[in-house]
């Protein structure tokens, strides 16, 4: 047994190793923490974002809060036939009083109107009371009804301007302009376009030529990086039979060659678009149906029954009625001396009356098989004060040409994108437009 006196004579080595063990957990904890990673407080984010023990939520808020905009739900309506602003309101369960509201915020304006089929209109709403109306009419343009305290609304219309790039395109004709167009990368809608520009001078039915070649510059509409539609095409190249053609856009909208001549003729190549030729000017030609002998004045188009068919030139209507054997015809006077006739008509444009002034292109009536005629086509002529010429081939009077002060303008501009033209097809552009 221990006794006090035996303790205290053993105190003195006791409290040394009692003092000495004290001291080495002390040092151990002192230098723990330092065994630690320290997180600095301005990276804490990054830290919390990459810890996978943290929840999902509190990693996104610091995310949400920036984009609490672009979160917002809208409820999106198609406008359909014989909709209103009331049934559309309605629709999302709206009031009338909502759509007065808002009626009295755009009337001055009129933001909301009018609505066509295919149009969508957003609505935001919140504890069942409208605080947004927005109707986004293409990328570039968009109106937004804001309510801003009880029941005032406001009216905010955002248009943007799309960034404008020059793009090229150059191609080689094998098959035809469409095909290979098409595999040249040009829309539809372009190479009708270009189609456009030199159907004057070329007759893309018959005209066209294996390795016939062509080239463009036009622009595209760019918003925020992304493609959202083309643009006019600045100036364009066709080589058909050896011979080059350059057209190039001017500020009033029209093409022009690089002298100033209009590209655009007093009449146009031909009247309907996508047909064949079944029959040319010939003056010896044995009539399909009579089986005799009997001069052909004229050009048949071939195409489906209810094509259009296009006014040749600017003039006035002086027949609209069903002539012998043409069946259904139209007769067109122009600037006096010209005189253009289109027979087999389907049916006329109700518009279309006799005395009426017509433009080039305009629709006069389809394609039918009225008349002696064996299948649906247009029989066309085209008259030089009475005598019949051939439509195929009658050069056809300039429009006006851009006179001295307008060439001062044009002229630069035609000769940068001739030698733009011309270095893109060599693989080395100059410089941007």
């Amino acid at each position: 047994m221990i006794t006090l006196p035996k303790l205290l004579q053993h105190f003195p080595k006791l409290y040394v190793r009692v003092l000495a063990l004290l001291m080495l957990v002390m040092l151990v904890i002192s230098l723990w923490p330092a065994s630690q990673p320290k997180t600095p407080a301005n990276t804490s984010t990054q830290v919390l974002d990459l810890s996978p023990k943290l929840p999902i939520e509190d990693t996104q808020k610091p995310h949400l809060e920036s984009l609490s905009n672009d979160s917002e739900e809208w409820t999106s309506v198609n406008v359909k036939s014989g909709d209103s602003l009331s049934s559309l309101f309605q629709r999302v369960g709206l009031s009338a009083q909502d759509v007065y509201r808002v009626s009295q915020a755009t009337k001055k304006i009129k933001a909301l109107s009018p609505l066509f089929p295919g149009d969508t209109l957003d609505f935001l709403i919140a504890d069942d009371q409208l605080e947004k109306v927005r109707l986004i009419k293409t990328p570039l343009l968009q109106t937004i009804v804001q309510r801003q305290d009880g029941s005032n609304y406001t009216v905010e219309i955002i248009t943007r301007k799309p960034d404008i790039e020059p793009r090229f395109v150059q191609g080689v004709i094998k098959s035809s302009l469409f095909v290979d167009g098409q595999n040249a990368g040009l829309s539809q809608k372009k190479l009708m376009q270009l189609a456009t520009i030199f159907g004057w001078d070329i007759d893309f039915a018959l005209d066209i030529r294996e390795n016939d070649q062509f080239a463009l510059i036009y622009e595209e509409n760019y918003l925020d990086e992304a493609l959202i539609g083309e643009g006019d095409i600045l100036a364009a190249q066709f080589t058909n039979r050896g011979k080059v053609f350059n057209a190039i856009r001017h500020s009033d909208g029209n093409y022009y060659s690089p002298e100033g001549y209009s590209m655009r003729k007093a009449f146009l190549r031909s009247p309907v678009d996508f047909f064949r030729i079944s029959s040319k000017y010939n003056p010896n030609r044995k009539h399909p149906v009579l089986k005799t002998v009997r001069p052909h004045r004229g050009v048949d188009y071939a195409a489906a029954t209810g094509t259009p068919i296009k006014a040749s030139g600017d003039g006035k209507v002086i027949w609209r009625a069903t002539k012998g054997g043409y069946g259904r015809t139209i007769i067109i006077q122009h600037a006096g001396i010209y005189t253009t006739l289109y027979a087999h008509m389907s049916k006329y444009n109700s518009k279309v009356k006799k005395g009426s002034r017509v433009k080039q292109g305009q629709v006069i009536g389809y394609i039918g098989s009225s008349g002696l005629a064996t299948g649906p086509h247009l029989h066309y002529e085209f008259r030089t004060n009475g005598v019949h010429k051939n439509p195929l081939k009658v050069k056809l009077p300039h429009a006006q040409p851009l006179n001295k002060e307008q060439m001062e303008d044009f002229q630069p501009v035609a000769s940068n994108l001739i030698e733009l033209l011309n270095a893109y097809q060599l693989g080395s552009p100059l410089a941007s437009i």
